[in-house]
């Protein structure tokens, strides 16, 4: 049965312009958007570079196309009353949460109004993604609305790279890519096929839901991280729906919702701002082989005369056109027509030039030194931090109020791990810089303290006494996002091989979702 669709109009009552410790709306009421809409544009531009997005007829850049045929047939564009948009949204059939505010307003602004002309190329590209992705979120159960989601994160576009370092048309960070079985090595990275991606989105946006229970905070977390909005909740003095603990998540989350809610508005009513699909050259039946050998896609493009461009287009994941040899096999995605001529020439396609595409040196690539520096947010001052023994980025993160995330970004780290004695810059509100500098001097215990949280168990609320047996030991179940070096942080005199051998696993990366983990007790033999 359909659940019924709460929608909400959202004023000053439920995000006070002053409320402390609370970002304040401009004089629009409307939360800033600048970051979302930033990556959004971002993505569309790149998009524009794909071979099946050009248009078919000559080599004219299809944004030049676009910008003419706009400047021939302007458009009046409508503007309709909130209870239009109200009323449209009531009609959208789903189980999800679907609400209306001034936030979702300006998002369909930007899609309906502002980037009309992207817009459309994305629409276009929904026709070849969106069936895909219906089949995948019907296998696992989830709402048909989540399809609308890569529209949010990537535009529709499976090579977009955030400046996080998330990547693909869903936007997977390492670690959590990592943990849903997508491969990612110097060769093949998963994140960006679309269709190893949406079967990894759809486990973890699953595993999101059965965490909080909501959808609107599971798409937070997918956003943000669990970790930050458990942290939002907790703040927020326990409530669960997002709108009551929205001014307690990181800023970019406050629009990451509105934004979704909007991009299903737009696809779903296009039709009614004068949008129209734009015709993409992408072939809409495909086949995937199954290669075992080592292949290079040029090996396939030149044998089948097919341009090399939509080949990689098709197979964004192998990230130097080369499909490594495995046991098991990779998948070499084709147009529907080419692959009984792989199969059918395939000895000839595997010789081909091997020698010369396939050598050892043509296949070296010199190591890529990072010089990203990031821009202080605005009124923000940096403060310096001395990691102790003990200390890692979530910790580090829980104590200033940022996201472990923009640590890494400011500090160009890579992954997790940091030393002791390393300094770290932390940018925090110019007007709350005396509240945090005083951070570096404190013990563990302190820190821990001022946000809440026992300096024994380090914030882990699922951490529960065994019954029955008597042995002192406790059980921890694994949330997204964990790892055992994490976990085993978070209990005093716990280190990771412990975990591994109490619990039998073979290898430190191999825990999931889900998994209670046996823990023994500190002061327990």
């Amino acid at each position: 049965m359909r659940k019924t669709i709460h929608v909400l109009i959202l004023g000053f009552l439920l995000f006070p312009q002053n409320a402390p410790g609370r970002d304040t709306l401009n004089n629009t009421g409307i939360i800033s958007t600048e970051t979302v809409i930033f990556n959004f544009e971002r993505n569309l531009d790149s998009l524009m570079n794909l071979w099946y997005v050009r248009l078919s007829t000559g080599n004219s850049h299809l944004m030049r196309d676009i910008r003419a045929d706009n400047k021939q047939m302007p458009v009046v564009i409508p503007d309709f009353p909130d209870s239009v948009y109200i009323e449209r949204i009531s009609r959208i059939p789903t189980i999800m949460d679907l609400s209306y505010n001034n936030n979702v307003r300006n998002f369909i602004n930007v899609y309906t109004r502002q980037r009309r002309d992207l817009v459309e190329v994305m629409l276009g590209l929904s026709e070849y993604y969106f069936p895909k992705f219906g089949e995948v979120l019907d296998l696992y159960g989830l709402p048909y609305e989540l399809m609308y989601l890569p529209v949010v994160e990537s535009a529709l576009n499976p090579r977009a790279v955030s400046r996080a370092g998330a990547s693909g048309i869903w936007q997977f960070m390492y670690g959590t890519a990592r943990m849903y079985g997508l491969t990612i090595n110097s060769l093949v990275d998963e994140r960006l096929d679309p269709y190893a991606s949406t079967h990894a989105a759809a486990r973890y946006l699953s595993d999101l839901y059965d965490t909080f229970g909501d959808w609107n905070l599971a798409l937070a977390a997918y956003n943000c991280g669990p970790g930050n909005v458990r942290r939002a909740i907790r703040r927020s003095g326990g409530k669960s729906d997002y709108w009551e603990i929205f001014y307690f998540l990181p800023r970019e989350t406050r629009g990451y919702v509105p934004a979704f809610i909007a991009a299903t508005y737009a696809m779903n009513y296009y039709s009614d701002y004068g949008l129209t699909p734009r015709k993409v050259d992408i072939p809409h039946l495909t086949d995937t082989i199954v290669v075992n050998r080592e292949l290079h896609l040029k090996q396939v493009a030149e044998v089948l005369d097919i341009p090399l461009q939509l080949v990689r287009d098709l197979n964004p994941q192998y990230r130097r056109d080369i499909i490594p040899a495995t046991e098991k096999g990779l998948t070499l995605r084709l147009p529907f027509d080419y692959s009984p001529d792989f199969v059918e020439v395939q000895d000839s396609i595997f010789a081909y030039r091997k020698e010369e595409l396939l050598a050892r040196e043509k296949i070296t690539a010199r190591p890529v030194t990072n010089t990203f520096v990031p821009s202080p947010p605005p009124g923000t001052t940096a403060l310096n931090y001395t990691v102790k023994t003990g200390d890692n980025l979530g910790y580090i993160a829980e104590w200033y109020d940022v996201r472990a995330q923009d640590l890494r970004n400011w500090n160009n780290i890579r992954g997790s791990l940091i030393r002791a004695g390393q300094n770290l810059v932390v940018y925090v509100p110019a007007d709350k810089a005396d509240y945090y500098k005083v951070i570096n001097e404190m013990t563990f215990a302190e820190k821990q303290a001022r946000t809440g949280v026992s300096a024994t168990t380090a914030g882990r609320t699922d951490v529960v006494p065994a019954t029955g047996d008597g042995t002192g030991y406790i059980y921890y179940t694994v949330r997204p996002g964990d790892t055992l070096w994490g976990i085993a942080r978070s209990f005093s005199g716990v280190t990771e091989n412990q975990i591994i051998q109490l619990n039998g696993l073979s290898t430190a990366g191999r825990i999931y979702p889900g998994q209670q983990l046996k823990i023994k007790r500190a002061g327990s033999r």
